[in-house]
C-alpha cells in the first residue's frame, strides 16, 4: 500500500510516499480501507517535531502521518462484535491516516449514518470533535454567554461558529480578510473582526461594553494568546487550543490575575474522547445537527493522497477557508 511518511522532522519537503505492508488489525483492532483521511495542524505539529517527546501526540520517526478518516472496514480482529467488514466508518486520534489502509483501536471508530457522505463525515471527525468539547465540555455553552473565537472562517472556526449559536451564545469571531469576514456572518457570526485592519481588544470591549467575553477559543497562539487573556470577563476561560502562529512559550500566573482572575487552559482532544462511548456521543451530537441544517461543513480543497506536501503547504499558507482532505 501506499502511505505517506517522514523520517526527519521538518518542513512539506519531508513527506515522502512509500510502499508498505499492508498492516493486519490485532485484538480489539480493525483494518480500515481508505477513502478520506484528514489534514490537520496536528499534522504539522507532528512533521515539525512540535510534538516531539510528548506523552499524547510524540512520534519518533519515522512514521505514518495522519490522525483521522473515513473509509470501510475491511477486516476485524480478535474480540469484536460490534463492528464488522463491509461496515463505513470514520475515526480520530489513531495513528498513520495518510495511507491506503489503516488499523484502528477499535474504541477510536465511529459509525457513520447511511445519508452523511465519506468526505463530509471525514471533515467532522477531529475539528467536530473538538468544536464539540470546547462548546460542551471544557466550556459548556449556554444562552447568555458571549464568546470570542479566534480564526472564524478556518476548519475548525466554521464549526465553532456555528455549533456556539445553535447553544444560543453570542458569537464574535477574528477573520484575516472581508470575504472570510462575510463567510463568518454567513454562518452566524454576531460580530466578526477584521484582525488586520482593527484592534481585537478594543474591538471586543466596545462590543461588550467593556464587559468582555465568557470564553476564548484560541487555535492561533503566539500572535493572540495576551489579547485573549485581555477579551476575558472577570473570572472568565481562554481554550488555547492550537498554535497556527507558533506556540505560546509562556504564561506569567500575575498576567492572568492581572486579567480578572481568569482561567487558561491548553487541552487535548484526546482527553476528551477518552472512550467509545464519548467518541460517538459527540459524533452522534454532530450528526444529528448536520441532518437538521443546523451545521454545515465546507471542504477547502481535496488533494491526492501523493500530494500531501501540498495539502500542508495550503494549511500552513492560513490561506484555507474549511477543511484539507487527501482523497485516497
Amino acid at each position: 500500500m501506499r502511505a505517506v511518511r517522514i523520517h526527519q522532522y521538518g518542513t512539506a519537503d519531508e513527506l515522502h510516499c512509500d510502499a508498505m505492508p499492508v498492516p493486519e488489525p490485532g485484538p480489539g483492532e480493525v483494518l480500515v480501507r481508505q477513502h478520506f483521511a484528514g489534514v490537520n495542524f496536528a499534522d504539522v505539529y507532528m512533521r515539525n517535531g512540535l510534538y516531539h517527546g510528548e506523552h499524547t501526540y510524540g512520534t519518533q520517526v519515522p512514521f505514518t502521518l495522519g490522525l483521522e478518516g473515513t473509509g470501510v472496514i475491511e477486516a476485524v480482529g480478535k474480540d469484536i462484535s460490534h463492528l464488522e467488514p463491509g461496515m463505513r466508518v470514520g475515526y480520530c486520534l489513531a495513528r498513520g491516516g495518510y495511507a491506503d489502509f489503516i488499523v484502528v483501536p477499535a474504541d477510536r471508530v465511529i459509525r457513520l449514518p447511511d445519508w452523511c457522505a465519506d468526505d463530509t463525515a471525514a471533515a467532522l471527525m477531529l475539528q467536530g470533535a473538538t468544536s464539540h468539547y470546547l462548546t460542551h465540555s471544557l466550556f459548556r455553552l449556554e444562552p447568555g454567554h458571549a464568546c470570542l473565537i479566534h480564526a472564524g472562517a478556518g476548519g475548525v472556526g466554521q464549526l465553532l461558529i456555528q455549533i456556539a449559536k445553535a447553544r444560543g451564545a453570542f458569537v464574535i469571531a477574528t477573520v484575516g480578510s472581508q470575504a472570510k469576514a462575510e463567510l463568518a456572518r454567513s454562518l452566524g457570526a454576531d460580530q466578526v473582526i477584521l484582525y488586520r485592519q482593527q484592534d481585537v481588544l478594543d474591538q471586543v470591549q466596545q462590543i461588550t461594553d467593556g464587559a468582555g467575553v465568557d470564553v476564548v477559543y484560541d487555535s492561533v497562539g503566539k500572535d493572540t494568546i495576551h489579547i485573549s487573556l485581555r477579551c476575558l470577563k472577570v473570572r472568565g476561560t481562554c481554550a488555547l487550543f492550537g498554535a497556527s502562529s507558533g506556540p505560546v512559550e509562556a504564561i506569567t500566573p500575575m498576567e492572568l490575575a492581572e486579567a480578572g482572575s481568569v482561567f487558561l487552559t491548553r487541552p487535548h482532544l484526546a482527553h476528551y474522547r477518552r472512550n467509545a462511548e464519548e467518541a460517538q456521543w459527540r459524533a452522534d451530537d454532530l450528526f444529528d445537527l448536520l441532518h437538521d441544517g443546523r451545521l454545515t461543513v465546507a471542504i477547502d480543497s481535496r488533494f491526492p493522497l501523493e500530494a500531501a506536501a501540498e495539502a500542508h503547504r495550503r494549511l500552513e499558507s492560513r490561506a484555507s477557508s474549511g477543511k484539507i482532505l487527501l482523497a485516497i
